[in-house]
Formats: structure tokens, sequence, C-alpha cells
């Protein structure tokens, strides 16, 4: 379905677009509602709805919902019957293909140039950068933070409790960056904390499945990537290899002061013994 919508993008229209974005961001309508209450949601009409189902490929709008509820089923099941699935014979052989399909498919179709503007954006010293993710994407944004904040300064994970969110929003001023990561489910915190900073003009970098992800909405710059089961959980190996890609373009580009970075953290684990050399 994301890759439908993607793919769908650049060649529907205003209208149909509305639709699309309620279809990113509201599975569970579209799988159990009706199509005017589809339309009613999107601010269109009731034929815009079936022309974009017609339009993504399926047979009207049952097509349509048979297909969401069918993603719906398999992708929003609770890891606690996914892993009652019977185990693949080869578990290795078989989550390795998940693995690796999913990087293939992310590079595959990754925009060289919504990259080169993801990473031009982390690069501008004078922007701050936050960085939020879900809870399920925590491991991947932390380590964004921490490489990040190794070639730049100015770089802090946004998260904790709402009162802690807020805070570090009030400092942000307009042109900073967020750099948010996460699939859907999304926590519902992690939506209204982009919206919060959308509001303060904070410009939006999302590492998403989808570019009509509610995440994407008004983002600077939206790098799709493809996830699959890996076991009872959602993989986030192709987000993490996008991040990687980000923060080796900000060392890059920064490459002399983020050198001079290094040399300094460098100098301090070596005084302080933090590194084992062995």
């Amino acid at each position: 379905m994301s890759e439908r919508l993607a793919s769908a993008g650049a060649s529907i229209s205003p209208a149909e677009r509305k639709v699309a974005e309620v279809v990113a961001a509201d599975r569970e309508l579209v799988a159990f509602g009706t199509v005017a209450e589809v339309a009613a949601r999107a601010g269109a009409s009731g034929a815009s709805v079936v022309r974009l189902a017609d339009r993504l490929g399926y047979a009207g709008f049952r097509g349509l919902q048979d297909a969401v509820r069918a993603e719906i089923s398999g992708r929003l099941r609770p890891a606690t019957e996914k892993i009652r699935r019977p185990a693949p014979g080869d578990l290795v052989g078989a989550l390795a293909e998940a693995a690796e399909a999913s990087i293939r498919g992310t590079f595959a179709s990754l925009a060289r140039d919504d990259v080169d503007r993801a990473v031009s954006l982390l690069s501008q010293r004078r922007r701050r950068v936050l960085v939020l993710s879900g809870d399920a994407g925590s491991g991947v944004g932390r380590q964004a933070v921490t490489h990040l904040s190794m070639v730049r300064d100015g770089v802090e994970e946004l998260g904790g409790s709402a009162v802690a969110v807020g805070r570090l929003l009030s400092r942000t001023a307009e042109g900073d960056v967020l750099l948010c990561i996460d699939l859907p489910r999304h926590d519902r915190w992690v939506l209204d904390a982009v919206g919060a900073a959308r509001a303060r003009g904070v410009l939006v970098l999302a590492v998403t499945d989808s570019p009509l992800s509610p995440l994407a909405t008004d983002a600077e710059v939206v790098v799709a990537v493809e996830s699959h089961d890996v076991g009872p959980f959602d993989s986030y190996v192709a987000v993490l290899a996008v991040v990687e890609v980000l923060v080796a373009g900000v060392a890059h580009r920064l490459r002399s002061s983020a050198a001079e970075h290094l040399d300094v953290l460098e100098a301090v684990w070596e005084e302080t013994g933090a590194i084992d050399p062995e």
C-alpha cells in the first residue's frame, strides 16, 4: 500500500492527494468506514475516493478496502500473535532475506536529491537539530543523536515526559531542524511533538514508511524506507541504514570541523581512560 501511494504521489490530483493522506494516516477508517466517511475526512468528494482507488490499481473502493484490511491484519497484528506463527525451517535464512529485502527496496527507491537536502540541513551548524523517535525506533534515534553530536554541536534528543518535550521545543527557533524517525504504528506523543515543532517553524526531516505518512505532512524532506517483519517485530534495519547514510553525509560535508570535534573527543577519552585500547 505504501509503495503504491508513494508511486502515485506525483500524478494524482489535489483532491485525490487529500484522500491519499487519509489512507496513509488512518488505515482503520478506510478498512471499516464508507466512501462517504473517507471523503468527509479528506474534505473531498466520493468520486475522488473511488478515482484514487482505481488509480492505485484496485477494483474501486471495495478493492482498496480489502487491501487495507489485509495489510492491517498482518502489519498491525500484535507481537503476541506474530510470535505464535510457525517458525520457518531456516530461521536465519528467512530473517536474512526479509532484512535484505527491506534494505534493497529502500536504497533502490531512495531519492538522491532528498538525501542531499537532508544532509545539507543537518550540516548547517547555525541550525539546532532535535532527533525524535517513537519507542520502537528509540535505539536508532539515540544512535543518530550520538553520532551527529560527535561531528557537530547543537544536537539533542527530543523525548521524555511532556514537560521535557515542551521545554526543549520552547528553546527552538524558526529554521531549526527536527529529524523524526518512526514507522507505523506511530506513538501518539510523537505525532503531537511533530505538530508542535511545525507550529514553531521547525523544519521536519521525516524518515518513515511513506511520503504520505502523517509525519511527512508539510515536511521539508521525506526519506521513505521499507520495513518487513523480522520475527514478531517490525524491522528497523533499513531505517538504521538510512540514518547511517545521513550521518556519513554530514561528516563528509563538515569534514574539517568534524575532524576537530573527533580529535577533541579522542583526546578526552584517552585522558580519562574511557575507551579500552584493547
